[in-house]
């Protein structure tokens, strides 16, 4: 069995057609992946920042069990990792795009080749929003100059192409491809640029909604999003959509190749995001590291596999690390270290979710470790840098990214924050989560019983211990009595 792993940056679950519903936005590509294999439609990211998500979904460890909690920290190499089990089992292990889950030891360990093309490969300059703004306030941009290939992912994806066209050998493969777009700046290449009318954009979430954290608000005045009209957040909602489709048509392009070079029997293809992208809900652009909107925390998840359902659609919660214990179910790898994830595999064969599993994500940083974030100075982010007044909101308020945990189960959400807002929602009835219920008397029951399950939670995944043999030099399952030590001289 060989694997495709095709992941887009920041995409969320509701921008997508098909099983995902979205009125305007066309993703035909990812509806015919959808159309012959597994679509889970309520697929919940560990983290809503890059590094984090990443790490979680290739080691199927929550981001507080080794600490993997900021954009810095990657995997290294005493940590496992699903690329590196698949390269000792024989496998060939291509990577093309981003970076943003190992160290370089670790990549040596993990993949056989590795190609990280120039993250600018987003063009197009940004745009001022109003006659006083500061450059940087809304990530929007010109379209992108260049033509369809002319985009850092398609790069990406044309090598990958290629490798199918020219494998060096019989060994199975598994290509990563951890894509840029459609994380801002929201810009792409015509005609997704311009592919949707402003005007089609079905009406955004509010920006002035009650019960919601305080980085809500702040977010708006510090990049003086308030002063920006509804007619340019609805713009910034079309390319962003235009994005999607272009990563759609890159998918295409590789769902074709895997056709064209007689794979489309012998590998799996899994379409998935690290988190997702306000994009103009809420009066918000790009992220947050303790945001838990559904905008943010849940993305797509499409499956084929060989011998599998075709059309089958799981609505019940699942976890993006449940990647990794798919793909190593789907081999016959078995995992040398305690993880958290799920095989899916099941599900792939057509069974229904499990309609009692939760879903977790957290995030955030406590003033006790200034070094988790973002905007401190020895970065030395500038006024110039895109992210200046994001970290510098960091720096100024850091109540507003406090620590942060989240838990969903089949109805609700809780989000219990350390320093700020908790939240509570009834996604059956208010699937946009535009009221809080965490102060509702008449929520309490639900908010007492998410509570305790999330401090369960924590209970029982607070950290993993070593699989392997003591390093003392003990036998295989023996143990020395102290007795014996002592006789010998161990200490």
């Amino acid at each position: 069995m060989n694997f495709i792993i095709f992941m887009p940056d920041e995409m969320r679950a509701d921008a997508a057609s098909g099983a995902y519903g979205h009125p305007l936005v066309q993703t035909p590509n990812l509806d015919r992946l959808a159309a012959d294999g597994t679509a889970f439609t309520a697929c919940y990211t560990q983290h809503p920042v890059c590094t984090p998500a990443r790490c979680s979904m290739f080691t199927g460890w929550y981001p507080h069990v080794a600490g993997h909690r900021t954009l810095w920290h990657l995997l290294r190499p005493h940590e496992p990792n699903t690329l590196r089990y698949f390269k000792e089992a024989g496998y060939d292990v291509r990577w093309w795009g981003k970076n943003d889950l190992l160290t370089d030891d670790s990549l040596a360990q993990s993949v056989d080749e590795a190609d990280f093309p120039p993250s600018g490969g987003h063009g197009g300059g940004l745009v001022r929003t109003g006659p006083e703004d500061p450059l940087f306030d809304s990530f929007l941009a010109e379209p992108h100059p260049g033509g369809l290939w002319d985009v850092s992912d398609a790069a990406c994806v044309k090598a990958a192409i290629e490798y199918l066209r020219n494998k060096p050998d019989d060994r199975p493969f598994v290509l990563y491809l951890p894509l840029t777009y459609p994380h801002p700046a929201y810009t792409a290449p015509e005609p997704y640029h311009s592919m949707y009318d402003p005007a089609d954009v079905p009406d955004l979430r509010p920006a002035d909604v009650e019960g919601k954290p305080m980085y809500h608000r702040l977010i708006r005045e510090t990049r003086k999003l308030d002063g920006i009209d509804e007619a340019t957040m609805r713009t910034i909602s079309a390319v962003y959509y235009g994005m999607i489709s272009y990563s759609d048509w890159l998918l295409g392009q590789m769902l074709d190749a895997v056709d064209e070079t007689g794979h489309r029997e012998d590998t799996t293809v899994f379409f998935t995001a690290d988190h997702g992208d306000w994009a103009g809900e809420y009066g918000l652009v790009e992220k947050w590291p303790s945001a838990m909107d559904d905008t943010i925390t849940r993305v797509p998840f499409v499956v084929r596999t060989p011998g599998g359902a075709k059309g089958h659609v799981v609505d019940t919660p699942i976890e993006m690390f449940d990647l990794s214990a798919t793909m190593m179910d789907l081999a016959g790898i078995e995992a040398k270290h305690t993880h958290f994830a799920r095989s899916l595999v099941p599900q792939l064969h057509g069974q229904a979710g499990d309609a009692d599993r939760r879903a977790f994500c957290e995030g955030g940083y406590d003033p006790h470790e200034p070094h988790c974030f973002e905007g401190r100075p020895s970065l030395g982010w500038t006024p110039e840098n895109i992210y200046y007044q994001k970290g510098a909101l960091q720096q100024s308020h850091p109540d507003s990214v406090c620590r942060t945990a989240m838990i969903r189960d089949a109805r609700y959400k809780l989000v219990y924050r350390t320093r700020d807002v908790c939240e509570l929602y009834d996604l059956q009835t208010d699937p946009r989560e535009l009221r809080n219920l965490y102060d509702d008397p008449a929520s309490a029951d639900v908010r007492k019983r998410l509570e305790g399950e999330l401090l369960h939670w924590y209970a029982r995944t607070a950290d993993v211990t070593p699989t392997d043999e003591d390093r003392r030099g003990l036998p295989p399952g023996g143990y020395r009595t102290w007795e014996g030590q002592a006789k010998s001289g161990a200490k």
